[in-house]
């Protein structure tokens, strides 16, 4: 048995569950923020145990900050201690499950008081120490803009969904392992880059029952273009959870078709998830910083007459939807109830942000990413999501087919077509994914779009010293 893999898998389940009872306990660890800051803390606890007793890699934490591991400890049990007291404290309505795992595992019948588990436990305690200041993902005090161009709630959700993800966490939590805050460029609204992803949002992303309304010949979604927007969702829902969960996911299969040893496991799942929790403070960090609107809102008001603060004025812009609808984020498993859009602004899209944090890690775990090029890490393998699996339901409550998609050019296509995919769903714009050129292609040589933080994030980590203490600070007290 793998312990890594054990007990990430645990950690998956522990998002899956969340998600699904959302117990008011766990609030801080739900959510993209909230679930890429649980990831990491459990899985940097688990590398601090491991390379503890080995050696072999310099702990997150200085050591002289750790516990001492005991005179011939067992890796497996302390990487169980770290995980086990890490997912525990995060995740308190699970601990029936958790101790269930550690009896799994061959760990703690009556009760894990060895020495090794003990030592497993003190450095998860001391990992959940350094992270003990960051900010909460609570909205309160976050007043939403009617300016043109500003996030505000979408339109067609009901008032009781009419919240803020995040709106404070970003700018005021200290990365994880990044030496530098990476900013993007601002977005630039009313420019022909804006211009042009209204249009291919407002036809590639809108809902189904409205495509009538698009003229004769539009370019609509395609049946590739709607699957994979499902394939990639993960929006916090019922039985599934969000995109970190999938990215390990998809990470594992990867790590088993390497055919990695435990220790190259440890190191590996630390990375991603470190350069993830750094996704979402940096991700987040912008978002609210250019509060940018999302289609549904920027479609339905484009032009000056329309909107909270509209001047008198007419025709309506021929760009402008009143009453345009995206497909939105899925409703998985929730019979009845209307796709979405999230609830936190556009500009960079978190999936885009996410997604190459991940797979860049991966990529430089393997040093198949000299260049920003297709690899050969994917093969032939077929990756099934959750979405798509042949057992979750749509929002109608019908079953989805299982789907297996192929990537043949490696991890590459991955961080691209999950960027893409949110356009396909209409909740983002173009360029919260990346610039492109006058191709439509991506292009990375602008510092624009959520594939060009993911970028640097996972680079930086691969070249630094991956240390707590080198990380940058909060932009914000």
């Amino acid at each position: 048995m793998d312990p890594i893999l054990f007990w990430n898998d645990v950690a998956n389940e522990a998002n899956r569950r969340t998600h699904t009872t959302a117990p008011p306990a766990e609030a801080g660890s739900r959510g993209p923020c909230g679930s890429s800051r649980a990831y990491a803390i459990v899985h940097l606890a688990m590398y601090d145990a491991y390379f503890s007793i080995t050696g072999v890699h310099d702990t997150w934490i200085d050591s002289a900050a750790l516990p001492v591991p005991p005179a011939g400890a067992d890796v497996d049990v302390a990487v169980a201690g770290a995980a086990h007291a890490a997912l525990s404290a995060l995740y308190p309505t699970q601990t029936a499950d958790f101790d269930a795992k550690l009896a799994e595992a061959g760990i703690a019948t009556g009760g894990p008081t060895g020495p090794a588990y003990v030592f497993g436990a003190a450095v998860a305690a001391r990992v959940l120490a350094e992270r003990a200041g960051d900010p909460s993902l609570d909205d309160t005090g976050h007043v939403a803009s009617d300016a043109p161009g500003r996030h505000r709630h979408d339109p067609d959700a009901p008032a009781e969904e009419h919240r803020f993800h995040a709106p404070f966490y970003g700018a005021r939590a200290k990365c994880f392992a990044v030496g530098s805050r990476y900013k993007l460029e601002p977005p630039k609204l009313g420019s022909p880059e804006y211009l042009a992803a209204l249009r291919e949002v407002k036809v590639k992303g809108i809902a189904p029952d409205l495509t009538a309304t698009l003229p004769s010949g539009a370019d609509t979604r395609t049946p590739d273009e709607t699957t994979s927007g499902l394939f990639w969702a993960y929006d916090g829902a019922k039985e599934i959870g969000t995109p970190p969960r999938l990215y390990n996911q998809i990470v594992r299969t990867i790590a088993d078709a390497q055919g990695n040893t435990p220790e190259q496991n440890a190191r590996l799942f630390a990375l991603v998830n470190a350069a993830m929790s750094d996704a979402g403070i940096l991700a987040w960090d912008d978002k609210y910083d250019y509060d940018l609107w999302r289609p549904v809102l920027g479609i339905r008001e484009h032009g000056d007459s329309l909107g909270p603060e509209a001047t008198p004025g007419n025709p309506i812009d021929a760009d402008a939807g009143p009453g345009w609808l995206p497909l939105g984020a899925p409703r998985t498993n929730e019979t009845g109830k209307k796709n979405f859009t999230p609830p936190f602004p556009a500009y960079p899209s978190g999936h885009a942000t996410f997604g190459a944090a991940a797979f860049q890690s991966v990529r430089r775990f393997y040093n198949a990413a000299c260049d920003y090029e297709p690899d050969n890490l994917t093969g032939d393998i077929g990756f099934v999501s959750e979405e798509l699996n042949g057992i979750n339901r749509d929002n109608r409550g019908t079953v989805r087919p299982k789907h297996s998609r192929k990537f043949p050019d490696g991890l590459w296509q991955l961080i691209e077509e999950n960027a893409r995919s949110r356009i396909h769903l209409g909740v983002h714009w173009s360029f919260d994914a990346f610039a492109v050129d006058e191709n439509g292609e991506m292009d990375l040589t602008k510092n624009i779009g959520g594939v060009r933080l993911g970028l640097d994030i996972a680079d930086d980590i691969a070249t630094g010293g991956f240390k707590a203490a080198d990380a940058a600070g909060p932009r914000l007290p």
